[in-house]
């Protein structure tokens, strides 16, 4: 896919609103979300969300006070996803307590590979609840399941147990978000018939490169879906394509293809 400037433009534009801006690196610091915070009110307007590890939510509950249309994203049973869903449970309690709007939670995709359904629909389940007004995002790790059945049944059993979006990747493995996997997904939100959300995330760094995400859920879910409440990117480097090519820095050039 090549577009020209103008609908790059308009792509971006159409990106800014929906990117959950995201540090997950093991060693950030809390001058790093400092950084983070100024950069998602950016002077073409504010992302979705930041996307931060639990120990700094507080920090960037304070730095954007309660009113700012950016949410706060944190992430549960993280990456591993092999936590005791006891913990996983304190986790969610206290980042919510500490003003967390949205928590994105890594099911337990390895005993879903060996066949134990029951270990991702009980810790969805039991998470969900516990996250009161805070939405639940479940992230797969389709480059782990692989399977094209397995990430089916992976949407499929979040979706029934109520999680709010589904997401593909931590970003911490060798294979994150693909085309492939993201049809899979929408394809099960739109035959669930529910009001769920996608969130591809991992190896998305350019305003080309979300457009084919955004053609895809267009084509499936159709134009007027795309939203803050029913898609978001995840990524790191997206956001400075994005300001690139809304400040005229950036010229058309072709996606880079999963």
């Amino acid at each position: 896919m090549t577009l020209d400037n103008q609908e790059l433009r308009a792509v971006a534009s159409r990106a800014l609103p929906l990117l959950d801006l995201t540090n997950l690196k093991d060693d950030c610091t809390p001058e790093q979300i400092v950084t983070l915070c100024g950069r998602a009110q950016s002077a073409f307007g504010p992302t979705a969300a930041i996307c931060i590890w639990p120990r700094f939510v507080m920090q960037a509950r304070t730095l954007l006070g309660p009113d700012s249309p950016i949410r706060i994203a944190t992430v549960v049973n993280f990456p591993s996803g092999e936590m005791k869903t006891e913990d996983v449970l304190a986790e969610t309690r206290d980042a919510v307590a500490d003003g967390a709007d949205d928590i994105d939670l890594v099911i337990p995709y390895r005993a879903l590979a060996k066949g134990d359904e029951k270990a991702v629909t009980d810790m969805v389940s039991a998470v969900k609840a516990a996250c009161g007004p805070a939405i639940l995002k479940t992230i797969l790790e389709t480059g782990e399941l692989k399977d094209i059945s397995l990430i089916r049944r992976a949407s499929d059993l979040s979706i029934a147990a109520g999680a709010d979006f589904i997401k593909t990747s931590t970003g911490k493995v060798g294979v994150n978000a693909t085309l492939e996997a993201a049809d899979i997904m929408l394809q099960a939100i739109r035959d669930s018939r529910r009001k769920v959300g996608f969130k591809p995330a991992g190896g998305i760094s350019t305003v080309a490169d979300a457009a084919l995400y955004l053609s895809l859920a267009d084509t499936i879910m159709g134009e007027d879906w795309v939203m803050p409440s029913t898609f978001r990117f995840g990524a790191s480097g997206l956001l400075d394509s994005i300001l690139a090519v809304l400040s005229g820095q950036q010229a058309a050039a072709p996606a880079s293809g999963y």
